[in-house]
C-alpha cells in the first residue's frame, strides 16, 4: 500500500483509526481505504452512523458558542480528532478573533494534519498527549504559554471518554484536570451509551475492537460521574440533539437514536 504524504510514517497502513473513521462520517477527506471499508461496514450494520456524528459534531458547535457568547476565550479540546469543517477555533473565533484553543490528540494523523492547517495561527496550538495523563498536557509548557489555568477554561472532551476503558481511570483523568481548573471554567462532554440503541451497541463496540481505541459505552448514570465537582448547565446531561437545540423548541423525533448524551459543567 502506497503511503500518502499526509501519513506520518509511523502510522499502520493497515489498521483503522478512529479519527480517520470519524473524519469520514463527516465527510472529510483525511482517512485511508481501511478506514473507508471499516466506515461502510458500521453504516450497513447501523445507517444512522453519519447522522449521528454529524448530531455529535453540531453539539460541540453549538456548546463553544454557548460558551464564548459568556465570554470564555480560552479553549482545551481534548480528543480533538482531525480538523474539519466547524472546528472549535473556527467558532470560538466568530465570537472573539483573540480566543485561544488548544487541540490535544493521541492520533498522529490528526496531530500531524491539525498542525499543518494551523499552521501561522498563533492564537492555536496543537499538543500531541493523551487525556490519560492529564498533568502531562496541563504542565506542557507550550499548553502554559497560551493557556491561563488562573482564569477560565472550556475543556472539551467530545465523543473521546468511550475509548479510555474503566481499567485506564477516566474518571480520575478527568477529576485531575478538574482539580486544577479556575471557578467559572467548564467541562464540554459528550459520549456513547448504549441505552439509546442496545440492539446495535454489541455489533458496533465489536467493530471497533479493530481499531487501537476500542469503544466503552456507558449507562447514563456512569457517564454522569465524569460531571463530579460541576454544576451541570441547563437542560443537563441529554441526547445530542436536545443540548440547547438551534431552534428552541424543536421537535426531535427519536432523539434517543443518536446514541450520544451530552452535557456541559461549570465549575462554581
Amino acid at each position: 500500500m502506497d503511503r500518502p504524504t499526509w501519513v506520518p510514517s509511523e502510522v499502520d497502513l493497515t489498521r483503522p483509526s478512529a479519527a480517520r473513521v470519524y473524519d469520514f462520517y463527516l465527510g472529510g477527506s483525511h482517512n485511508l481505504d481501511v478506514d473507508r471499508r471499516m466506515a461502510r461496514e458500521a453504516i450497513a450494520m447501523w445507517p444512522d452512523l453519519p447522522a449521528i456524528m454529524q448530531s455529535n459534531r453540531a453539539f460541540l458547535r453549538r456548546a463553544v458558542r454557548y460558551l464564548a457568547a459568556r465570554g470564555v476565550t480560552q479553549f482545551l479540546d481534548i480528543g480533538s480528532g482531525i480538523p474539519t469543517v466547524g472546528n472549535v477555533h473556527e467558532v470560538a473565533h466568530e465570537a472573539d478573533p483573540q480566543a485561544r484553543v488548544v487541540y490535544v490528540d493521541s492520533d498522529p494523523v490528526a496531530v500531524a494534519h491539525s498542525r499543518a492547517i494551523l499552521a501561522g495561527n498563533e492564537r492555536t496550538l496543537v499538543l500531541h498527549a493523551d487525556l490519560r495523563e492529564p498533568d502531562s498536557i496541563l504542565d506542557d509548557p507550550s499548553v502554559r504559554a497560551l493557556i491561563d489555568l488562573q482564569h477560565p477554561v472550556a475543556v472539551l472532551m467530545v465523543a473521546v471518554l468511550h475509548f479510555v476503558p474503566d481499567e485506564d481511570d477516566p474518571v480520575g483523568a478527568v477529576a485531575r484536570i478538574r482539580d486544577r481548573l479556575a471557578p467559572g471554567s467548564h467541562l464540554v462532554l459528550s459520549h456513547a451509551s448504549a441505552e439509546g440503541r442496545p440492539e446495535q451497541a454489541a455489533s458496533h463496540r465489536q467493530l471497533y475492537r479493530r481499531t487501537a481505541t476500542p469503544m466503552t459505552m456507558r449507562s447514563p448514570a456512569g457517564i454522569a460521574r465524569f460531571f463530579d465537582g460541576f454544576d451541570l448547565v441547563d437542560p443537563g446531561l441529554v441526547w445530542l440533539p436536545l443540548w440547547r437545540p438551534d431552534e428552541p423548541g424543536a421537535s426531535h423525533q427519536q432523539p434517543h437514536r443518536t446514541t450520544g448524551l451530552a452535557g456541559v459543567g461549570r465549575r462554581g
